[in-house]
């Protein structure tokens, strides 16, 4: 059975990947964060986050580069620990990416059925799946240079709606009800900032995806840090700028609890019937499509490189002629639209379709980032003669900084989200169950000289 990815990918390819993934929460997701933190708590809450991941990056480079293997944590997390070090990461990373896109799927539903009311944003979310699982499955370099295009365009339509809203901007309604505790939402000013952790994340979730394209990256040791870098650059800038001008716009809280905040936002400023407003509508969709076609990719090779070392079913590690895993595509996809049809029936906290499955994303998330940052510190002192092309800078405080920062997120997530994090956990254990009852398929997978660490 042929499962050997091909190298086809240079830095821009990977920049658009690592940007592409994210860039949607940019679009939405991040509003719901106001509701619980208000705008000034939010800026504190989003300042936290946009530490932790800058920290994070500058130290998962390093994995990525010494360890250029498909199941990206997975692999990290299995030389430093062994199997079950790589159960842990490999599951969560496979839960944050199978459970992010029916959340963007939705918002694509959601930006489409502004243009056309009588389009169930349900049906356009299927629609998105189905279109982009066969996108992907035609080959990585088509889908990169797809993602590529995607992401540019993306950008571009963050920076024109900056520029489009700004003489609107004003400070008083940013700052108005601005802390959580006011009448409007009740909740003491500290707890709302913690709170509001998730929809932080959500600005830059999934940008650690593109180490799963380091076996399809053409000499990851030089390419990998120039997209990384550049990439969580141009994620802090358009995050802390979308979010400051959509909230000075008008009143942020008609924003704060919807899928389209930035049309809505728009609208403030230029009216309904704006040519600006179908601009950013249907430019928009390009921000929301870029992540999600982005994160299909990324599960998928999750999804490969966890059946090839026996974690999971064998057959999902074969590869379509157009070497793609297109049976892992598949199986995500089926995931995601049973999540998204399972919207009314499952009621998860109060929280919406989209909240939850931002919520559950990003507990697989922080799980991934505490393992990966553990492996940095337990490779550097089980392995320290290991080819290192880049090595974290400020090591060790600034992976410190990323491990205890992902501690304490993890902790407020467990407290504020105890339904969601109670499903994540046994999804965790499920997992655990099976790796327990498949000893001897691992023992029979192929070796893996990255993964032993020979």
């Amino acid at each position: 059975m042929n499962n050997t990815l091909k190298p086809t990918l240079g830095t821009l390819h990977l920049w658009g990947i690592a940007v592409g993934l994210v860039i949607s929460g940019e679009y939405f997701g991040w509003s719901y964060g106001w509701g619980v933190a208000g705008t000034l708590g939010f800026l504190v809450t989003t300042a936290l986050i946009a530490t932790l991941y800058t920290c994070f990056i500058f130290s998962f480079t390093e994995l990525t580069t010494a360890i250029p293997h498909a199941g990206g944590p997975f692999a990290y997390s299995r030389r430093a620990f062994g199997e079950t070090g790589g159960l842990i990461a490999g599951m969560a990373t496979l839960i944050e990416f199978v459970f992010a896109p029916p959340a963007i799927a939705m918002a694509i539903g959601a930006y489409l059925n502004v243009q056309y009311p009588a389009l169930n944003p349900k049906t356009a979310a299927v629609a998105a799946y189905l279109i982009f699982m066969g996108l992907n499955i035609l080959g990585v370099k088509l889908a990169a240079m797809f993602e590529l295009v995607v992401t540019v365009l993306a950008v571009l339509e963050l920076l024109v709606f900056m520029g489009v809203v700004s003489p609107g901007f004003s400070v008083a309604n940013f700052a108005a009800h601005g802390w959580a505790g006011s009448d409007s939402f009740g909740l003491p000013a500290v707890s709302g900032i913690f709170a509001a952790i998730p929809f932080a994340i959500w600005f830059f979730l999934a940008i650690e995806g593109a180490a799963m394209a380091a076996e399809e990256a053409k000499d990851p040791k030089r390419t990998i840090p120039k997209a990384y870098i550049s990439g969580i650059l141009t994620l802090v800038v358009l995050a802390i700028g979308v979010m400051l001008l959509a909230g000075g716009a008008g009143d942020w809280r008609k924003l704060s609890d919807i899928n389209d905040p930035l049309p809505q936002a728009m609208k403030m400023i230029v009216g309904e019937h704006s040519n600006w407003m179908h601009m950013l509508v249907w430019i928009g969709l390009f921000g929301l499509v870029a992540s999600f076609h982005g994160i299909i990719l990324g599960y998928s090779r999750q999804f490969f490189a966890l059946a090839r070392a026996g974690y999971l079913p064998r057959s999902l590690a074969t590869l379509s002629r157009f070497q793609t895993p297109h049976r892992a595509i598949l199986l995500g996809g089926a995931i995601g639209i049973a999540a998204i049809y399972s919207d009314g029936l499952i009621n998860l906290q109060g929280m919406s379709l989209t909240a939850a499955m931002i919520t559950m994303a990003v507990f697989g998330a922080i799980i991934m980032y505490i393992m990966s940052m553990l492996s940095l510190f337990k490779l550097r002192r089980s392995e320290p003669n290991m080819a290192r092309s880049f090595r974290a800078p400020g090591y060790p405080v600034v992976p410190g900084i990323a491990l205890v920062l992902s501690l304490v997120c993890l902790v407020a997530m467990l407290w504020f989200n105890p339904l969601i994090g109670g499903l994540f956990i046994a999804m965790m254990a499920v997992g655990y169950l099976y790796f327990r009852a498949t000893k001897a398929q691992r023992d029979n997978a192929p070796q893996d000289a990255m993964l032993m660490g020979e």
